[in-house]
C-alpha cells in the first residue's frame, strides 16, 4: 500500500526517456514538443498544376487520336490476317513496344546486380 497523496506511477522530470521541462527540447511533463508539419512550397503547388495541365493535354490528343483513326485496316499476322480499326492496333504496338522496353530494362538490372 502506498502513502496518501503518493502516486506509484509518477516519475520525476527527466527520467521518462524524454528531456525535462524547461530543459531544450523539453516540453511540459518531459513529454517532447509537438513538431509542426512542413510547409507547403509554391513550387509544389505550381507543379501539380502544370503536371495536371499536361495531363489533360495528353488526355486531349489521345481522344483526338482515338476519334480520328477509325477506319478499319487489314492485318497481316505469321497465322493470318486480321480486320481491326487503325486505333487498335496502334495500341496494341505500343503497349508490346513498352512492354519490350521495360524487359529490356529488367534484363539489364540484373545483369548489372551481378
Amino acid at each position: 500500500m502506498t502513502a496518501p497523496g503518493s502516486d506509484p506511477l509518477s516519475r520525476p522530470p527527466g527520467t521518462a526517456g524524454y528531456p525535462a521541462p524547461g530543459t531544450p527540447g523539453g516540453g511540459p511533463y518531459g513529454i517532447p514538443p509537438a513538431t509542426t508539419p512542413p510547409e507547403r512550397r509554391p513550387g509544389r503547388v505550381v507543379g501539380r498544376s502544370l503536371y495536371q495541365a499536361l495531363l489533360l493535354v495528353v488526355l486531349v490528343i489521345l481522344v483526338l487520336f482515338v476519334v480520328y483513326n477509325t477506319q478499319t485496316v487489314e492485318i497481316s499476322l505469321v497465322f493470318g490476317t486480321v480486320q481491326a480499326p487503325l486505333v487498335l492496333a496502334l495500341v496494341i504496338a505500343a503497349v508490346l513496344g513498352a512492354l519490350l522496353g521495360w524487359l529490356a530494362s529488367r534484363v539489364r538490372r540484373v545483369r548489372r546486380r551481378r
